[in-house]
């Protein structure tokens, strides 16, 4: 039995192998430089990218507090980083947990959230500036008695936001405070201390005890 012989492709055909071949070439190809093109240079990065510090003044707990910051810089690390204010705390840094309370022109807001050249020209309230050692503010001293703080890292921000809601809901049910302090987040838990202290605060601020 004759064997039968296998026939050549034809000159101008495409075999398998020429596909597969071709196919590696343009793979290849794709990942060399483009003939003449320049590669992109990064950046020096020794050049300022956006405009430089200005000098603002801001209003601090009753005092003017002149700096430069760039107009980048948020509120709370020109508070912590250049005047040395470090109540506020920096945690979540995207205004979701409430540590970096401060009262801005009487309504409490989170500080990573404000720009500091947005806040020139407003009255800036603090922890410091709310009360000292010797002479605890209602809310303060409340915070004490009710055992509303554990570590510690949220309490500032917590006081500050209690005293900005109590001044602006000064007989408060239960159910206000859960919902005036909805934006403030406390890891340890101690919530219900804190609904306890500000309800006691309210109290003791109607009876006139506020240090101001």
């Amino acid at each position: 039995m004759s064997k039968k012989k296998r026939t050549k492709p034809p000159q101008d055909g495409f075999s398998r192998r020429d596909f597969l071949k071709g196919a590696g070439i343009t793979v290849s190809t794709g990942l060399l430089p483009v003939p003449g093109a320049v590669a992109a240079r990064p950046e020096d990065s020794s050049e300022v990218l956006g405009p430089g510090a200005v000098p603002i003044t801001l209003n601090i707990n009753g005092a003017a507090r002149s700096l430069k910051v760039e107009p980048r810089v948020t509120l709370l690390d020109a508070l912590r980083n250049q005047l040395d204010i470090t109540g506020a705390k920096k945690v979540c840094d995207r205004g979701v947990c409430g540590a970096c309370t401060v009262i801005l022109d009487g309504r409490a807001v989170y500080a990573c959230n404000v720009l500091a050249i947005e806040a020139e020209g407003h009255k800036i309230e603090t922890i410091e500036g709310l009360g000292t050692e010797e002479h605890l503010h209602p809310v303060m001293a409340a915070f004490v008695d009710n055992d509303a703080q554990q570590c510690g890292f949220c309490t500032p921000g917590f006081v500050v936001a209690c005293k900005a809601f109590l001044d602006k809901h000064p007989n408060p049910t239960l159910a206000d405070v859960e919902h005036g302090l909805g934006g403030n987040l406390c890891r340890c838990g101690t919530y219900a201390g804190v609904r306890e202290a500000v309800l006691e605060a309210a109290k003791t601020l109607k009876g006139g005890h506020a240090n101001g």
